[in-house]
């Protein structure tokens, strides 16, 4: 009779195919909470990968950690979750922080004998010791200040009581005894937390190998992470049939992979030539029914090139009646790793709206890449700046803007916004439209384009924030290599720095009902302690 093996638990970095299998273990940790969005689990994973441990028992995530880095000013001063984890994106990641933040700490309630907690804040402390940072802080829950509240004058008594051996607090009792000390209470820190009365204990480890009076000179390196972007500014014409059509994009997708491109975007409504070979006057509702038709095997077809290319295609957009039944423009983005993704637009235009009948989507998320994540705008969602800061926050740093418009007027439109939301977020974007006419087709009659890829105003990016441009109205495709590492510099020594001087403690957007911290909820909070708690 041949021995089971021993069960095998490995704490390391998260990835982002780890999303599933973190949700998975809130949820089974707190089943009665609501669960972060899997975006703000991607947000965290991709502002800081260095910062996020996942500990995996027998492939199964029995424990998650996120943090992120913090300058001392913030990190030691009086705070609440939401303002310093970016509402749970741990979008105020700072890359020349000099303290590591504890976000997020969580482990399955089944595997407690592991101890597993431990193991996860000793991956944090070593992580702080080779970054030579001055040392960990974080929030953490006091579940039992609600049960000892009438017998001490605040918190802060209670905390004294705690550390004196008089209170039992199985949360703040873990973090002293893996060597965390509270240096004060925090007020407001999780509002919904009942058990904790919304407090939360300050809690600090000090690195022994780094001197405290030293001051920190953490600087971002000039790194080079080369991307080769190009962009199609597509003729719009009639063709005989789907063949023809086909052979049309794969020639631009032929010529991009030959330049060694990274991606290659297509404008929106693109595939609206298929209508060009339909014999009969289709009314509005027939054309989107044939689109529809044509649906599968576009997607195929630009699945096929970006494998057979070894290229990442954005495939502009595509009217379609989706399998809900509702009519969507719908990007289809196809990677070389031969995995396919979508985009609906989030805002149809009133004449999409009324004549078309299209509808908004419903979400907007970062599409996971080799080169990284990337966000996809459908042209008029780019003159709505909520959803780029989204994109931002899940850790895109380029933005694709496939648009199509009739005129300069609403060209422009798409171009001023598209170069705020690259200078607002400090990213990439880039920009692909059709121009020429389509006669007999609805919305191609006519077109105007300038597609482009712009970067933030600033020092390392080109002085006008355009990389390259094309010209006005004519077919051609434009290619720019750009440097993601220059948008880790910007982002923490830039002139401006938009995303770390955001107020969060003045606004935030909120998309949906979520977790508003560490273990919690707006709506219900464990009142024990099935995870370490804090930080």
């Amino acid at each position: 009779m041949s021995k089971k093996s021993p069960a095998k638990l490995d704490v390391r970095l998260a990835v982002p195919a780890d999303v599933p299998g973190v949700l998975s273990l809130i949820s089974r940790a707190y089943p009665n909470v609501e669960n972060y969005s899997a975006g703000q689990v991607r947000g965290q994973i991709n502002n800081f990968p260095e910062g996020q441990f996942v500990a995996v028992l027998d492939g199964v995530i029995v424990g998650y950690a996120a943090s992120s880095r913090i300058d001392e000013a913030v990190a030691l001063a009086p705070h609440d979750w939401a303002t310093i984890s970016g509402n749970g994106f741990g979008s105020r990641h700072d890359a020349t922080g000099d303290w590591l933040y504890g976000i997020e700490m969580v482990v399955d309630e089944r595997q407690r004998g592991l101890r597993i907690g431990k193991r996860l804040y000793d991956a944090r402390r070593a992580l702080a010791e080779r970054l030579e940072l001055r040392g960990i802080v974080f929030g953490g829950r006091m579940p039992g200040y609600l049960r000892a509240k009438s017998k001490v004058a605040g918190p802060e008594e209670y905390l004294a009581e705690v550390r004196e051996g008089k209170f039992r607090d199985q949360v703040i009792g873990f973090q002293i005894a893996n060597g965390f000390n509270p240096i004060g209470v925090l007020r407001d820190y999780l509002p919904f937390d009942k058990a904790s009365g919304g407090f939360a204990a300050h809690m600090v480890w000090r690195n022994p190998y780094v001197d405290p009076n030293e001051p920190p000179a953490f600087r971002v390196p000039r790194d080079v992470e080369g991307v080769r972007l190009a962009t199609v500014q597509l003729q719009a014409r009639a063709v005989e049939n789907f063949e023809e059509f086909v052979k049309n994009v794969e020639y631009f997708v032929d010529v991009a992979a030959d330049y060694r491109s990274d991606f290659v975007v297509f404008p929106e409504l693109f595939t609206l030539s298929l209508l060009s070979f339909e014999k009969d006057n289709l009314s509005p509702m027939e054309a989107i029914d044939r689109l529809t038709e044509h649906r599968a095997p576009i997607v195929a077809e630009l699945s096929r090139m970006a494998l057979r290319y070894n290229i990442n295609i954005v495939g502009g957009s595509h009217p379609t009646r989706t399998e809900d039944g509702s009519i969507q423009n719908v990007a289809y983005v196809c990677l070389r790793d031969g995995s396919v993704h979508s985009q609906e637009k989030i805002h149809p235009t009133p004449n999409e709206a009324y004549w078309w009948k299209i509808k908004g989507g419903s979400s907007v998320d970062v599409i996971q890449t080799d080169i990284g994540p990337i966000g996809v705008l459908i042209c008029y969602d780019s003159e709505f700046p909520e959803l780029a800061r989204r994109l931002v926050d899940e850790g895109a740093r380029i933005i694709f803007v496939p648009f199509c418009t009739d005129n300069k007027q609403g060209y422009m439109r798409v171009r001023y916004c598209a170069q705020a939301r690259a200078i607002e977020n400090q990213c990439y974007v880039v920009l692909s439209g059709n121009v020429g006419n389509l006669p007999g087709v609805d919305n191609m009659d006519i077109q105007y384009a300038q597609s482009c890829i712009l970067t933030p105003c600033d020092f390392p990016f080109a002085r006008d924030g355009i990389a390259a441009e094309a010209s006005e109205n004519i077919e051609t495709l434009t290619i720019a290599d750009v440097n993601l590492a220059d948008l880790t510099w910007a982002r923490a020594e830039g002139t401006v720095r938009n995303l770390a001087d955001r107020r969060f403690d003045l606004y935030r957007i909120d998309w949906k009902k979520g977790r508003r911290g560490e273990n919690g909820s707006p709506d219900a909070l464990p009142t024990g302690s099935r995870s370490p708690g804090g930080g």
